[in-house]
């Protein structure tokens, strides 16, 4: 009687039932990175959403979190284009205004520079972005003393991505480090004030999200 024996190949890949485990192992493990990447923005969250110890509140508005466009932007004031994973991995104040720059949009500049900068040892976790709305180069003087500063070419679905965002240029915008924006910080002519507010806002979800430590110059 002749029998017909089907040996496995090396990799075992005419075996059903390993094939089977092989899948349910590579699911299982593109699940873990998910979680690894959400969760410590997710704790974050956690803390203004849910977790309020009696006292404490947050200084900034929290939005609904919108994610910004995928497709980039082109540089502004001789800087290269400005892509969305650019602003991955890290917390960042964004402000959106016209080239000329004018009060409100200079007391924007100023107060995020100061809360990264109260950031110390953390502030390279935290990145700033000018978006210039409309025509023309915002002029050197208004950004001298912001070094660091992307600087790129709002079009209009990133400007659509910013809930509450004034003409002026006076809102300060927070993304967190997946690429949304989650809170705002309205202009406010107490720059101080607005300064310590965001800075608090910032340590906060600096100690609860672990995502950019260590990662960044």
């Amino acid at each position: 009687m002749n029998a017909t024996v089907a040996f496995p190949t090396a990799d075992g890949s005419n075996d059903p039932q390993r094939s089977a485990v092989a899948r349910r192992r590579a699911r299982r493990t593109l699940m873990l990175l998910a979680l690894v990447t959400v969760l410590p923005v997710a704790a974050s969250y956690f803390t203004f959403h849910v977790w309020q110890p009696q006292g404490r509140v947050n200084y900034g508005t929290l939005i609904a979190p919108t994610p910004l466009p995928a497709q980039g932007l082109p540089g502004a004031g001789g800087q290269p284009a400005l892509s969305r994973t650019e602003l991955e991995g890290q917390w960042t104040l964004l402000v959106a205004a016209p080239a000329s720059c004018e009060a409100a949009c200079a007391r924007a500049l100023f107060v995020s520079r100061q809360a990264r900068l109260a950031q110390a040892k953390e502030l390279s976790r935290v990145g700033r972005v000018y978006l210039v709305t409309g025509a023309g180069e915002p002029a050197a003087d208004r950004l001298r003393g912001h070094e660091g500063l992307r600087l790129a070419r709002a079009d209009a679905a990133w400007v659509d991505a910013l809930p509450g965002a004034d003409a002026e240029g006076g809102t300060v915008f927070l993304v967190d480090p997946l690429g949304n924006v989650m809170m705002r910080f309205a202009d406010d002519p107490d720059t101080i004030r607005t300064a310590r507010g965001i800075t608090k806002d910032l340590q906060r979800l600096l100690k609860y999200s672990a995502l950019g430590r260590g990662s960044r110059e």
